[in-house]
């Protein structure tokens, strides 16, 4: 066996370079190996890598029913939200592409249920068709009535179009007694399905892809010029939403950052300086300790999300909740971006158990041992931001009111769908 390549490490290019050349199976493996140890983090990967990974599903196993992809699908779902189960968008991608199958299994029952009452009797269709043509004018007026007497004695004369309702007949797509055809309901088309929900899932993953170049295009309408602008350790969302709009009018931007991470942050916003300082906006690097000093000088404040539940809250980088109470007591705007594949149907509160904690050692110094040995010091990475403190949601899709994101649920998720507990083995 060869040796492995020195300086290999683990992410979401390199997994998805092996997908095609591993089996599904060793790639799911990959995955939830990859997920458990951080190695693939954060909302846009993790949605990326669940997309691909139930592509191959779909493409690749073999299924010869929808019950069967549905089953499949549900259980790789479970398993991949069991090993990140903070990631709530690996949950949203998963109930997205459940979705996905059955719209598209409804939409080929129902175009094989077509085919068969237009093939099972031509008479009827010929009759239906030219009920629904323009009626043209009878050649012979006086003889109208008879014509129509004759027409109908000869139809229910017929026994090619109506048979008794005691017949047996099994030629397929007959009409039964009860004028009800008979096609299977779960007959599908397994290759024209795959090739749907594939077409499918790709769309989802351009979706992904897109998300902030689409969620840009709002920055004209909700930054004006010579506005204040606060943002917390901004994702890259944020920085393409700012840089969108120092390109069409000047402000400024409050950029209050960690001072744990204030050293390895500096080249993180590099690019967003030059951007806003080559259009003649400024940027000001603050301390979240002087916070409230600014914060009477802020028109608005705009945060990142990692996800948006179904009430409203929002799952954001820890710290930036107490920015947005902050702003809620001075009653500044807090607006909230993130893509719509990041709205999660969960109706679950985020409890404590379930916040995600990191390494302590930027704040507290291992090389005290009297803290260390004494005092409990805990590091959360995230934290949820409740719906009431926040103003205006900014998606792919638009701007929303809190009132309005059990619609985008609706469109975009099925009933039974958000029903299912993808997290039932997760919590066991």
């Amino acid at each position: 066996m060869a040796a492995p390549r020195g300086g290999y490490t683990p992410s979401l290019e390199k997994f998805l370079d092996t997908l095609k050349s591993r089996p599904v199976e060793a790639s799911i493996e990959l995955l939830i190996s990859l997920l458990k140890r951080r190695q693939i983090q954060g909302p846009e990967a993790c949605a990326t890598a669940t997309a691909h990974i139930l592509l191959q599903v779909v493409a690749r196993d073999r299924w010869t029913s929808v019950d069967q992809l549905l089953g499949r699908v549900q259980l790789i779902g479970r398993r991949l939200v069991a090993a990140q189960t903070h990631e709530l968008v690996i949950g949203n991608i998963v109930r997205r592409v459940l979705g996905l199958i059955r719209d598209e299994a409804s939409e080929d029952r129902n175009d094989v249920a077509a085919d068969s009452l237009q093939t099972a009797s031509p008479q009827v269709a010929s009759q239906t068709n030219s009920q629904n043509k323009p009626a043209r004018p009878s050649p012979l007026p006086a003889l109208g009535s008879f014509v129509r007497t004759q027409s109908m004695f000869n139809l229910l004369s017929d026994p090619s179009v109506f048979p008794s309702v005691g017949s047996n007949a099994s030629t397929p797509g007959q009409l039964s007694g009860a004028s009800t055809p008979n096609y299977n309901p779960q007959a599908t088309n397994v290759s024209a399905l795959r090739s749907e929900v594939i077409d499918g899932i790709q769309e989802i993953m351009d979706e992904i892809k897109l998300v902030d170049e689409q969620v840009q295009t709002y920055a004209d309408i909700f930054i004006h010029p010579g506005d204040y602008i606060l943002v917390y350790q901004p994702s890259r969302t944020v920085q393409k939403f700012l840089t969108r709009a120092a390109s069409k009018r000047k402000f400024t931007v409050l950029l209050v950052v960690d001072p744990a991470s204030a050293a390895s942050s500096d080249g993180l916003y590099t690019s967003l300086a030059k951007s806003m300082a080559s259009n003649g906006s400024n940027i000001i690097t603050i301390s979240n300790a002087g916070l409230m000093a600014y914060m009477s000088r802020v028109d608005k404040v705009i945060l990142g999300a990692r996800a948006i539940t179904a009430q409203g809250g929002v799952v954001v980088d820890s710290g930036a909740a107490a920015i947005a109470r902050a702003a809620r007591e001075r009653r500044r705007t807090v607006i909230v971006l993130g893509g719509v594949y990041k709205l999660s149907p969960e109706t679950r509160l985020l409890s404590e158990s379930q916040v995600e904690w990191g390494d302590p050692s930027k704040y507290v110094n291992f090389a005290d041992g009297a803290m260390v040995s004494h005092v409990k010091v805990q590091n959360a990475l995230f934290e949820f931001l409740p719906a009431d403190q926040v103003d205006t949601y900014i998606t792919n899709l638009g701007a929303h009111a809190q009132d309005n994101l059990h619609t985008l649920i609706t469109d975009h998720y099925k009933e039974e769908d958000i029903e299912f507990d993808l997290y039932g083995r997760a919590q066991r």
